[in-house]
């Protein structure tokens, strides 16, 4: 272990990783269409760009945190940093969609290699009176990226081209390789059997849950092949995650997840309340930029500058939230942030008309900034804050999988939603063709403008009905313990390892 540790500056350094992978789950959205017209592809096609992103993302989190308490969180980092900056490059010199699908997939798998890593980290060289600070820094990178991603891919298709959303990462990569070299401190490792059957079951089972929620839609909720259908995958991803726990209880060895993590009260909360603002955040954008592009005909980047409220209130408060949570119980901190979250949804779905003032619209998009803020670090905190440093890369992957599952489920919850209720609310086409088949292949006329709106508007209650239901979880938050003294702890640990060392 290093000699000398400095948080802050190692914070720093993963940051830049940290953030550049949050803002790619976002920037393709709206590079779409430019991906479609220069790789002359289809829209089915289109969608893999991202899914494929999100697949390779998701199914390795338990795996990798786990990879990292094994081989030290900074060496798993690094690889993941140079695997995803590599595979950004090779997305931007891709001359055909199943080039840059497969790439995505690379590029998805460093993702999941560097998240857990962050957060184990943190965990392990920040005692926990600073703890609170730390993650409010790491929250507000959190909140911020979410809408910076949008902003950015707007303003590089526009200017740049599609190639661009890719290849800015590879020189804040090289940039975030550097600095992570010389300031994330090299960890003590823990020696593990490794769980190799535990390793295959949480690989399937997340594979087949996470790819039949998010096909769904293409499928119709359907037949894929044959007798494989959607909801057969999601079903067998149930039972052989229903498995992977049946082993994790049986297995008399050193399982991939140690069960005893969920008998912390906080930590089995705090992850159910993370899945809820994982489904959230993700569903509360599609149904808004639709608004704004089809209706209002605002393009990709003023449609993505219209949440810039949110981003610049989360990225001001997220902090002050972060210290705060160090004098007041964090459960008080995040029913606020959930219950403004979910108030800020419904206030975007009472309002929305054909002609409401466009200015308008930037208040709810305030109170979801201060919503952001009051939400991040406080769950972040409850889950980490009682887990013993050899669980840190274990309880992250579990607290990242949730977070990233919400997001699937929340995605495909949305697409589900949005789908229904055009229907509902817009006449059927000439031919039979669905109403949402229509107003999402041309320009919409304008005697459908105020049933397309009504359809966002209806379905923006889906997401705030979710982060109430967050809500609750939260309440049910039990008091953090007081803080020991952390740096005594340290110091015996460091004494003993350098007893060690020297027999």
């Amino acid at each position: 272990m290093d000699k000398e540790i400095k948080p802050w500056a190692a914070l720093g350094a993963l940051i830049i990783g940290f953030f550049m992978i949050l803002i790619d789950t976002t920037i393709v959205s709206v590079a779409n269409p430019a991906i479609m017209k220069g790789l002359h592809t289809d829209i089915n096609s289109v969608i893999w760009v991202t899914s494929a992103y999100l697949l390779a993302y998701a199914v390795p989190l338990l795996i990798t945190g786990r990879l990292g308490d094994r081989f030290g969180p900074k060496n798993l980092y690094l690889i993941g940093l140079v695997l995803f900056t590599a595979a950004s490059a090779w997305c931007g010199f891709s001359g055909d969609i199943t080039v840059l699908i497969v790439a995505r997939v690379f590029q998805g798998l460093g993702a999941a290699l560097m998240v857990p890593q962050t957060m184990a980290v943190i965990t392990r060289i920040f005692p926990p009176d600073r703890r609170g600070a730390a993650m409010g820094l790491w929250g507000s990178v959190a909140g911020v990226a979410t809408l910076v991603g949008p902003i950015l891919g707007g303003v590089l298709v526009d200017w740049l081209g599609w190639e661009w959303i890719f290849f800015i990462n590879v020189p804040i990569g090289i940039v975030g390789f550097i600095l992570a070299w010389r300031l994330v401190p090299t960890l003590e490792t823990h020696k593990h059997h490794f769980d190799v059957l535990g390793v295959a079951l949480s690989a399937i089972g997340m594979f087949l849950l996470v790819f039949g929620i998010q096909e769904g839609e293409t499928y119709n909720w359907g037949t894929i092949v044959g007798p494989i259908s959607v909801w057969g995958l999601i079903i067998a991803g149930i039972v052989v995650l229903a498995g992977f726990v049946v082993w994790q209880a049986v297995n008399k060895g050193e399982p991939l997840l140690p069960l005893k993590l969920f008998r912390d009260r906080n930590f089995s909360l705090a992850n159910a309340s993370i899945t809820a603002v994982g489904f959230t955040v993700t569903s509360m954008a599609l149904p808004l930029v639709f608004y704004f592009q089809v209706v209002r005909g605002l393009t990709p980047t003023e449609s993505a500058l219209m949440l810039v409220p949110m981003a610049v209130f989360t990225g001001g408060l997220a902090p002050l939230a972060g210290k705060l949570i160090n004098r007041v119980n964090p459960r008080n901190v995040a029913v606020v942030g959930m219950v403004l979250l979910a108030g800020a949804l419904y206030w975007y779905s009472v309002m929305l008309t054909p002609s409401v003032a466009i200015w308008m619209l930037l208040l709810p998009s305030a109170v979801l900034g201060v919503a952001n803020a009051a939400i991040w670090a406080p769950i972040s905190t409850t889950a980490t804050r009682n887990l013993p440093p050899q669980q840190a890369g274990a309880g992250s992957g579990v607290y990242n999988t949730t977070r990233q599952v919400g997001a699937v489920l929340g995605s495909a919850s949305i697409a589900a939603l949005i789908q229904a209720r055009l229907i509902a609310e817009l006449p059927q086409q000439p031919g039979g063709s669905g109403a949402a088949d229509f107003t999402l292949s041309g320009a919409l006329p304008q005697a459908l403008h105020a049933g397309f709106t009504a359809a966002m508007a209806q379905s923006l209650l889906l997401p705030a009905g979710i982060s109430l239901v967050g809500a609750v979880v939260v309440l049910f938050f039990a008091k953090p313990k007081a803080v020991t003294d952390w740096t005594q702890s340290q110091t015996a640990a460091a004494a003993a390892a350098n007893v060690s060392a020297a027999e």
